[in-house]
């Protein structure tokens, strides 16, 4: 029995990139469907409720921020930014207001593939109910027993540093944003103190990579937040 196709949404202005991402997307089974303005993707989106949404942000009729509120105000459709680079303030209002991750352009397919398949996992997932043993590589973190493995070891983590860890966790693959890590691990009041984030990403750093000064893990995204490696 033959399955059908999952269905991305394309809403970029730029022809060229539109004919670039119908070839690529093709290429990996995926079907195409193409919008050249916000208001265009807005409705598609609403009347075809695709599987993903890839969203640029120059958009000849309205703000690419714009578009997502409104696909976010009644979809959890995975959606993948596309930015220029030194955006930074940018992606963190993206993220923030719901985008599930960004790609920087130039970007390769390969990038752009694995960008996609971790968002839609995590919806596919939530859907279905987390798993509450998340592995990654030799990392493995029980949410249920909130204990933390490295290999056959056990790391014995204080109370904020799992809350951190749990919160990257939940979040395999993507981009959190400092705003959204304070928030959640330290309260509100916390989202305009980032030396706190930067002091205990530091120590688990220290608790679970090899080599904290070469994270193969706990990644920094640059004036963004911090990622959780996916490795599948």
């Amino acid at each position: 029995m033959s399955h059908l196709p999952l269905h991305v949404l394309v809403i970029e202005d730029e022809q060229q990139i539109r004919r670039f991402l119908r070839t690529s997307l093709a290429d990996h089974g995926y079907a195409l469907l193409e919008a050249s303005t916000g208001h265009d993707g807005i409705t598609q989106a609403a009347q075809l409720q695709p599987d993903c949404v890839i969203l640029d942000l120059g958009l000849p009729d309205m703000d690419g921020l714009e578009v997502l509120r409104q696909i976010r105000s009644w979809s959890s459709v995975p959606v993948v930014v596309l930015t220029a680079r030194g955006q930074e303030q940018e992606k963190i209002a993206l993220l923030d207001a719901g985008a599930d991750d960004y790609l920087t352009k130039p970007f390769g397919v390969g990038e752009l593939m694995s960008r996609m398949r971790v968002v839609m996992r995590r919806t596919a997932g939530a859907a279905a109910g987390e798993q509450p043993v998340i592995t990654v590589g030799d990392l493995r973190v029980d949410l249920a027993r909130r204990q933390v493995f490295r290999g056959d070891e056990e790391v014995h983590l204080t109370p904020i540093e799992y809350r951190l860890l749990a919160m990257l966790v939940k979040n395999a693959g993507r981009v959190v944003t400092q705003r959204q890590l304070l928030q959640e691990v330290w309260g509100p009041e916390y989202t305009d103190a980032p030396h706190y984030l930067r002091v205990y990403m530091q120590h688990l750093r220290h608790k679970l990579e090899v080599d904290p000064t070469r994270p193969r893990y706990l990644l920094t995204e640059p004036g963004v937040g911090y990622r959780l490696r996916d490795e599948g």
